[in-house]
């Protein structure tokens, strides 16, 4: 089978999934096309994915978030008025995904969350007029599984989240959603649930113990927060990783607080030799960490990440907090007990996304 794919490119593990599907499918005898990256001015496709995915890549203007004060949490109000103004670019940007779709002709467009993805979809009808299958993937569709129970509470505060999940994947033909553990999904919504997509390099990394806290930092005004705390705590090493356009490969502070431009294979083997791990919660990384078994301290930064956070909680992944407070985690760290099923359920994942994608 011949596949395009649309990315949404917003932090690191959209991509990631997708050079691990492109992986699979390759290795199972199809083929990749092209690939399509909907994403904002601020944001750039990092040069790993540039230079794996074995595909031309072409981006386009997409709905983002606004940062707020210091470059931290976005808000909501900002980025739906910010993203209001510029209609044209959108309207643009949905011809140039159907321009590109008819240009390649593949047998399906595999959507990693991507809303002018769905958008295009839902008003060029491809599935009707050219017969191509349009399957998405993604974490945030497990709560549109009516199986992934929510509190009250909760449903009120997923509920922009489950409108954008719909909004990206109008007139699906299936909808993977990654999981952090097996549940039972939906025919009537078409829901699939399926194990994440980790790269095949996760699996060349043995995980050992170490002496330091490795960290991520979606949005580079975290980066006072850590500071703050690493001066009241000097002698704790911390290793940390952003995506600062401007920054240098590797910035020392000092002995024991190293900042490293966002890398992939350093970035996989400073986590499996960390003793623990503090994140922005990008779904990917959490499932990284739960596979080598480190104990996570989850910031959200956005509802999706919100998300992430009580989701991985559930398969007791780690705690949750409003900061970079990491004597939280070091608290933690004595108490974490890993989840024992979560390496099965990741190695099922090319004989599901396989028989998924490529065999109904």
């Amino acid at each position: 089978m011949r596949f395009l794919f649309t990315v949404q490119g917003e932090g690191r593990g959209h991509f990631t999934q997708a050079l691990s599907l492109a992986y699979l499918l390759r290795k199972n005898g199809h083929e990749v096309l092209a690939t399509l990256v909907g994403k904002s001015d601020s944001r750039e496709i990092p040069k790993f994915f540039l230079d794996k995915i074995g595909t031309p890549v072409y981006d386009y203007n997409s709905p983002n978030f606004t940062t707020l004060y210091k470059n931290k949490r976005p808000n909501v109000f900002a980025a739906v008025l910010d993203n209001a103004v510029h209609p044209m670019y959108f309207k643009k940007s949905i011809r140039f995904v159907k321009d590109k779709i008819i240009e390649y002709k593949p047998d399906a467009v595999i959507n990693f969350y991507e809303l002018i993805t769905g958008m295009a979809f839902a008003y060029y009808k491809f599935d009707n007029k050219l017969g191509i299958k349009f399957i998405c993937i993604g974490h945030q569709y497990v709560l549109l599984n009516p199986n992934y129970k929510t509190t009250t509470e909760q449903d009120v505060k997923y509920y922009f989240l489950r409108m954008l999940s719909k909004a990206t994947s109008q007139r699906a033909t299936k909808l993977l959603a990654l999981s952090f553990r097996d549940m039972p999904g939906s025919k009537e919504k078409r829901i699939v649930v399926v194990p994440p997509l980790l790269r095949r390099e996760v699996f060349d990394v043995e995980s050992v113990r170490g002496n330091y806290i490795h960290g991520y930092m979606l949005n580079t005004g975290y980066y006072d927060e850590v500071l703050d705390w690493h001066k009241k705590h000097p002698d704790i090493q911390l290793r940390f990783f952003w995506d600062k356009k401007d920054a240098d490969d590797i910035t020392v502070i000092d002995d024991n607080l190293i900042l490293y431009r966002l890398n992939d294979t350093l970035f996989l083997k400073s986590m499996a030799c960390s003793m623990a791990y503090s994140t922005t919660s990008g779904f990917e990384s959490l499932c990284e960490a739960l596979y080598y078994q480190k104990p996570i301290l989850m910031i959200p930064v956005h509802v999706e990440q919100e998300f992430n956070a009580y989701d991985a909680g559930l398969s007791g992944a780690g705690i949750s907090s409003n900061d970079f407070e990491l004597s939280k985690l070091i608290n933690f760290i004595p108490h974490y007990q890993p989840d024992t099923h979560f390496h099965d359920w990741v190695h099922q994942a090319e004989d599901l996304f396989i028989k998924e994608i490529c065999e109904d």
